[in-house]
């Protein structure tokens, strides 16, 4: 018999032995593990109550991101840039491969071009979802400061001290915060992978990786804090300094991401990145600020402007809501130019009309409390055209809990393909809007259940529009990337598609050609 054979008999010995030993002794036996076990219970309650335990509702992220640290979000531009630089202040520049001074080869096109082909092979067969899924992989360029940090001291360094205005009076230093999404994008973007917490977009530093690649250069300081020459020179760089990379040279800049939120920077050069991913404040198709066929939906983001109100939360809407006594209120430039002109005639309308207030906005913290005040004692805050179609009334108004009334027949808004804003907003035309006793007759005779539905909403909607750092989740910079996931497909077919046409194909027909030719049929 075999060493294994007796091995198996003396185990079946040992436990027929033990099926008939005695009950008493078996328990005898076991007892000492009854302590144990005790023990081991008691350690796992306590595990459970400390697991149990929720973080603060006031913090959202850290229910999202238990397993991250916690960080108060700061949603003031001023407040976070300061401690941006601060954290930044030491940060030599090093160049990186992306450095480049002059047009690439085409062999070193050629090789971006392979690594490119073995990068998206690798994710369409690993990845069931590929390319619809998040994250978003973006490659942020690493430029010289003159283009990022610089620009961001100058500010820092002469907000305190200037009272310069605009032409139409606006003030200069205002203007840049509200047009600041590009500090925003780009300080998440470039945060310690420990302190972020969005997951629709991840930071890759090897361009054949890249989905997008971000450019980080900020075109409404630059405009505003510049001199005009030195300022129209920058630019020039940039665009040199861009279009020699390779990865803009492979797409013709088809996957770039440009922030461009004021309508009147980067003027002299926007013809020569038009291909790019533009950010802006709306499409204005009027033709006042933006050349027919330079910016459409297709390509281009829509983002929201950066409030000049403190928030006011769900708790905030419930408490001032008896407190809402005013019908209408509107507190801003009464005369503006372009489009702007219907605030003249809604001026010259609605002025004296019962439960209406309608106030010329003045400049700093006390036109600021006059305009926040205003809008948490409104139930409706009308929110007409300015310069442009889009103002920043209307993020005003959402993230105080004022119903917005929309007089801009030309409007385009941040995440429509994500947000509804009938549910939180009420559209009119201009022609309807200045009909004599017509808009207020229209606003009395809304009902409260739709009043407070739409109230209800904008608790829910505000959150969609409150910049911050670190940037949140369900944040404007998170629906940035959700938005972008949605243009990827596109982005992909027609950078390709360029890459092969021959010079006889026939050319891409944009959304101009499109509206242009269904105007024509329209006539026929």
């Amino acid at each position: 018999m075999n060493k294994t054979m007796r091995s198996l008999i003396v185990e079946e010995k040992a436990l027929t032995g033990s099926q008939r030993m005695p009950a008493k002794q078996m328990a005898r036996s076991k007892s000492p593990v009854l302590p144990l076990l005790l023990a081991l219970l008691a350690l796992s309650l306590i595990f459970l109550l400390f697991s149990f335990h929720s973080p603060s509702p006031a913090d959202p992220s850290a229910i999202l991101h238990p397993n991250q640290p916690t960080y108060k979000p700061e949603t003031s531009f001023v407040a976070s840039l300061e401690r941006f630089l601060l954290a930044h202040k030491s940060r030599p520049f090093k160049p990186r491969d992306d450095t480049v001074l002059t047009t690439p080869t085409q062999s070193q096109l050629k090789h971006l071009d392979d690594l490119v082909f073995q990068s998206d092979s690798h994710r369409l067969y690993a990845d069931p979802y590929y390319p619809l899924s998040l994250p978003m992989r973006v490659y942020v360029y690493d430029m010289p400061s003159k283009f990022t940090y610089d620009l961001l001291w100058l500010f820092r360094n002469s907000y305190k001290e200037t009272f310069n205005l605009t032409s139409n009076g606006s003030p200069v230093h205002r203007l840049i915060e509200q047009h600041s999404i590009d500090y925003w994008l780009w300080a998440d973007l470039i945060a310690p992978e420990s302190e972020r917490l969005l997951k629709s977009v991840v930071r890759v530093h090897r361009q054949e990786e890249a989905d997008l690649f971000y450019i980080p250069f900020f075109t409404t300081i630059s405009f505003f804090l510049l001199e005009k020459q030195q300022c129209k020179a920058l630019y020039r760089e940039v665009v040199k300094w861009v279009t020699d990379q390779p990865a803009w040279n492979r797409s013709q800049g088809r996957d770039h991401i440009l922030p461009v939120h004021h309508p009147w920077s980067f003027k002299s050069v926007r013809r020569l990145m038009k291909n790019a991913i533009w950010l802006l404040p709306d499409m204005d198709s009027t033709g006042n600020w933006y050349k027919p066929g330079q910016v459409y939906l297709e390509k281009d983001l829509i983002l929201p402007y950066v409030a000049n109100v403190d928030f006011c939360d769900a708790r905030c809407i419930s408490k001032t809501r008896s407190k809402r006594t005013t019908l209408l209120f509107f507190r801003g430039r009464l005369k503006r130019n372009a489009g702007g002109k219907i605030r003249s005639q809604l001026v010259a309308e609605l002025s004296g009309s019962e439960g209406v207030a309608i106030e010329e906005g003045t400049a700093g913290e006390a036109g600021k409390a006059a305009a926040q005040n205003g809008m948490r004692k409104s139930v409706f805050c009308l929110s007409p055209a300015g310069d442009t179609p889009s103002s920043a009334r209307l993020f005003d108004a959402i993230v105080s809990g004022c119903i917005p009334v929309i007089v801009s027949d030309e409007l385009e808004l941040p995440f429509e393909g994500i947000l509804d804003y009938r549910k939180i907003a009420l559209f009119i035309s201009s022609s309807d809007a200045v009909r004599p006793g017509w808009l207020v007759t229209f606003l009395r005779n809304i009902s409260h259940a739709q009043i407070e539905e739409m109230r209800q909403n904008l608790a829910k909607y505000s959150r969609h529009f409150l910049y911050s750092s670190p940037a949140q989740p369900l944040g404007p910079e998170d629906l940035v990337w959700r938005m972008m996931a949605g243009k990827l497909v596109n982005i992909k077919l027609h950078t390709r598609r360029s890459q092969r046409v021959v010079k006889e194909s026939r050319s891409i027909c944009t959304c101009d050609c499109k509206r242009a030719n269904s105007t024509t049929a329209g006539h026929l």
